[in-house]
């Protein structure tokens, strides 16, 4: 049950002379209960002050603000002490009178983890959050926090976005401050133990295998246990740590680098994100790394190509790192060069097994829905079935479209609600995108590469960047492809796509996936992508096609995306008839 008593938010001057004139102000004007309440009360804070166009923020919570404050301008010792003498500083102090200890330093940590995400914040000062798990009165932290941001937004809108922007965002996503379920922290805890024992110990080529499907958190118990190894490293004086995140994508290469900046890991330690294959050159196995995490490690190579010259990329890794801790997910692999031979990837899962070091994360958190609409998608995606769509959904929406048309006009107006606009088109990858040999005829009739259907056509992902001007290209710079403006009007795939979140997912089911005697089949004929139809030599010699395996995890991928809702368009016209039925009868 919620509360509409408001919080109490005062923005002062963040100087001696400012804190000085609010306390006054405070004892003259306030009533004897406002004063409690922040005099007396627990507060929260934020200490904030502007970088040219860009925010540092500080955010506390405290029993006594006003000797906190004192104190944090007192202490010139650290960095960003000294900031808070800017004249542009100032300090939001937040009170309501059913704060307690644990209800602040939960608000606290959601502030971290909403500042974070905040586009113009560069950088976050606090070393690590403290998020709270029962207390009373926590039924009511969601409603206060609310009303506390919208107060804080009237007074700035670019330090205090909406909160559908925060959440709609791909840092705030994969952030290290989320709040972790019950499994998730066992899994951190174990990691944490295994780590700093390798390090007192010496131990080397340590392996923590943890497997789990799309949307089960593995994103998030990486990232989070990746920011906690430093913080108790830092806590232990075990600087300088030799830690680093990996991962072959460039879309979560860029989130990440954007969280290790904005939590001060970039400047203090260099370069800790970065691609496997520029790992693997630049560190010497006689030499090993303290750690390195692997997120969606089903992407690693498992042969050589021309920047990659060895065997299998999580080899060389585990080699050159005294604790490697892998994030898996087998129906995720997309190409030939990530195929994993069944008896390669089993002696992995049998290293990490014998050192009690595998572990499982089975809890769908993506998809808010029913378990009749999770167990409905497996069916189609796994079973290879078409079931009647379920009539509880659980709040999720399935939709199936007879014309794309219809899915993208349906689609744009989710997107056109603040709460749903992180809704895209997203397609399997059976249109031709960037094809040397047919780029001169495919020109001279088409602006750009494109997905085509009878007379409807939408751009692929990242071609109507080219009609951006410079500005606009900066401005983006740092988003992900669905939070781009601009990607409304494309078809994403999931090499764009896979490892995030859509409120609508729009999936566009091309020509490699059809409905024959009652199965869905996946046809690599059909596909128009050769890393995923192309022969794969075996470590036996012998060569093998996986397409109709790869399709399949592809539109699983995309079939998987959409938080709140699921909408179809198939080709094949038989697949269509099939899904329209299966619709109809709900």
């Amino acid at each position: 049950m919620g509360t509409e008593i408001k919080p109490i938010v005062y923005k002062i001057s963040n100087n001696p002379n400012g804190l000085k004139e609010f306390h006054n102000n405070l004892k003259a004007n306030a009533s004897e209960k406002e004063q409690n309440i922040i005099l007396q009360f627990p507060t929260v804070y934020i200490h904030n002050w502007k970088d040219t166009e860009d925010y540092e923020v500080y955010i506390g919570e405290s029993n006594n603000i006003i000797q906190r404050t004192k104190q944090h301008h007192d202490n010139q010792s650290g960095e960003w002490q000294q900031q808070l003498m800017k004249a542009d500083a100032s300090l939001y102090i937040i009170g309501h009178e059913h704060f307690n200890k644990s209800m602040t330093l939960d608000i606290e940590n959601r502030l971290m983890l909403y500042m974070m995400s905040v586009d113009r914040v560069k950088k976050i000062h606090n070393m690590r959050g403290n998020p709270q798990n029962k207390y009373y009165p926590d039924s009511e932290m969601d409603d206060i926090f609310r009303m506390m941001w919208s107060k804080l937004r009237r007074d700035n809108k670019n330090l205090f976005p909406r909160e559908s922007t925060i959440k709609d965002s791909a840092v705030y996503k994969a952030s290290p401050l989320h709040k972790l379920t019950v499994d998730q922290e066992k899994i951190k805890g174990i990691i944490i133990q295994r780590v700093f024992d390798a390090l007192n110990t010496g131990k080397k080529n340590q392996l923590i295998f943890i497997e789990g499907e799309a949307g089960t958190g593995k994103t998030v118990l990486n990232s989070s246990t990746f920011y906690e190894i430093f913080a108790k490293a830092a806590e232990e004086d075990r600087e300088p740590l030799q830690c680093y995140m990996m991962v072959n994508h460039d879309e979560q290469i860029t989130v990440y680098s954007q969280i290790a900046q904005k939590l001060g890991l970039t400047e203090r330690f260099g370069e800790v994100v970065c691609k496997p294959t520029s790992f693997i050159n630049h560190h010497r196995i006689e030499e090993p790394v303290d750690v390195a995490f692997i997120d969606e490690a089903h992407l690693l190579l498992t042969q050589g190509k021309q920047s990659y010259q060895g065997d299998n990329q999580l080899q060389d890794i585990v080699d050159r790192a005294r604790v490697t801790v892998v994030m898996f997910d087998e129906n995720q692999i997309l190409t030939t060069e990530q195929y994993w031979e069944s008896q390669i990837l089993d002696k992995f899962r049998e290293q990490a097994k014998c050192s009690n070091n595998y572990y499982e994360l089975t809890n769908q958190l993506r998809i808010k829905a029913s378990k009749e609409v999770v167990d409905w998608i497996d069916g189609f995606t796994k079973d290879q079935i078409i079931t009647n769509i379920p009539s509880n959904l659980g709040g999720y929406d399935i939709q199936i479209f007879d014309e794309p048309e219809k899915l993208e006009f349906a689609l744009k107006q989710k997107a056109s609600d603040e709460n749903h606009r992180l809704s895209r088109m997203i397609a399997t990858y059976d249109w031709d995108y960037k094809n040397k040999a047919t780029t001169e005829a495919r020109l001279s009739k088409y602006k750009y590469w494109e997905v085509l259907i009878g007379p409807w056509h939408k751009p692929w992902n990242r071609e109507l960047e080219q009609k951006l001007s410079r500005k606009e290209k900066r401005a983006i710079k740092s988003l992900s492809w669905a939070e781009q403006p601009q990607t409304i009007d494309e078809v994403g795939s999931t090499f764009t796509i896979q490892g995030f979140d859509l409120n609508y997912a729009g999936v566009i089911l091309g020509p490699s996936v059809k409905y024959r005697d009652g199965k869905v089949i996946f046809d690599p004929t059909a596909k128009n992508y050769k890393k995923m139809t192309q022969n794969r030599t075996l470590s036996d010699g012998t060569k093998k096609q996986f397409g109709e395996t790869l399709i399949q995890h592809e539109v699983r991928v995309l079939m998987t995306r959409g938080v709140e809702g699921l909408y179809v368009y198939a080709y094949d016209k038989e697949l269509r008839e099939a899904l329209l039925a299966a619709s109809k009868r709900r």
